[in-house]
């Protein structure tokens, strides 16, 4: 674990480099990179976002494609197209954007539903089907989509079905005086990203992925505590859809992760509550009566965390 949460810092504070002032949610997308999850950065234009995903495409030697999503985009801009070679006299697969293994999906929300949807087999199952052909994406494989919750003109809002996909939600926020000033003093000759070096391989941190899922022990108190809060948000008055087994496994996975940044190898309820709202808030749909009282899904996860009983600690016999 030593070695693990060495890495760890490294990365992280290679990617602070360029991402100023931000540690925890830098924090959280190396999590879901640990995790093999996807991210949506939902936040204002300007703040990093692009730049969040390429400092960490270098720093982790992972390719890096970046897709920008338009109202006139095409399910076949994004996941590529069979030509027929007439050379060789049969079809060939031409590879879209989509196949690399860091993805920027740059205002995912202004494509239509059905280029959007053209994202929902590479998340889930990390192929992509093109004329009854599959192929597979490559490993690791994790998509940073972005989008402006301000601005819904032109847009088309994410469905259900495709938030659930994404492991975490993040918000980067604006930067404070003191942090706005270093971002201008790195940025007076050039962008610091240019200098940015590799710390691990894309090997190396595939590596790193299954040590996390083989090494960290998580009790059944704690696993029996994610699925009480999860529990908890298909319950509560004020949420017409709570959250699904995949936010489940979300939170289990990212609790996973985060003990490990710790030095870890067992999960802490801390672990869980900390991750609580950004693995299950985007999963929830509020109540239009919660909604005009401006109840947001962040508040509620919030209110659940506080309610549900923390587990107590027993025993642990030695494993077999």
């Amino acid at each position: 674990m030593q070695r693990l949460q060495a890495v760890a810092e490294q990365v992280i504070g290679n990617v602070e480099k360029v991402i100023v002032g931000k540690h925890d949610e830098v924090e959280l997308a190396f999590i879901a990179l640990l995790c093999q999850g996807h991210v949506l950065i939902e936040d204002v234009p300007g703040v990093g976002k692009t730049v969040l995903a390429k400092a960490f495409a270098r720093s982790v030697g992972c390719t890096f494609r970046r897709i920008q999503f338009t109202p006139d985009l095409l399910p076949s801009d994004v996941t590529g197209v069979s030509i027929y070679n007439q050379r060789q006299q049969e079809f060939e697969y031409r590879p879209g954007p989509i196949v690399a293994q860091v993805v920027l999906a740059d205002e995912i929300n202004r494509a239509t539903p059905k280029t959007q949807s053209a994202l929902l087999e590479c998340m889930e199952e990390r192929q992509v089907t093109v004329d009854g052909s599959t192929y597979r994406l490559p490993e690791p494989f994790i998509v940073l989509a972005t989008q402006n919750p301000i601005e819904y003109e032109g847009t088309f809002p994410l469905p259900e079905a495709q938030l659930d996909r994404f492991l975490l939600r993040i918000n980067l926020g604006y930067p404070s005086k003191r942090d706005e000033i270093a971002v201008l003093t790195r940025q007076q000759v050039q962008h610091p990203i240019e200098q940015l070096q590799e710390v691990i391989s894309a090997r190396e941190l595939a590596e790193l992925q299954q040590t996390i899922r083989r090494s960290i022990y998580v009790d059944d108190l704690i696993s029996e505590y994610i699925v009480s809060l999860v529990a908890e948000t298909r319950a509560h008055p004020d949420i017409y859809l709570g959250a699904s087994p995949r936010g489940s496994l979300a939170l289990y996975r990212a609790s996973q992760a985060r003990a490990a940044l710790a030095g870890r190898d067992y999960v802490l309820p801390d672990d869980v509550k900390a991750l609580a709202v950004p693995a299950l808030s985007h999963r929830l749909i509020v109540n239009p009566g919660a909604r005009i009282k401006h109840t947001e899904a962040a508040t509620i996860v919030n209110e659940i965390v506080d309610s549900v009983p923390v587990p107590g600690t027993r025993a642990l016999h030695p494993r077999r």
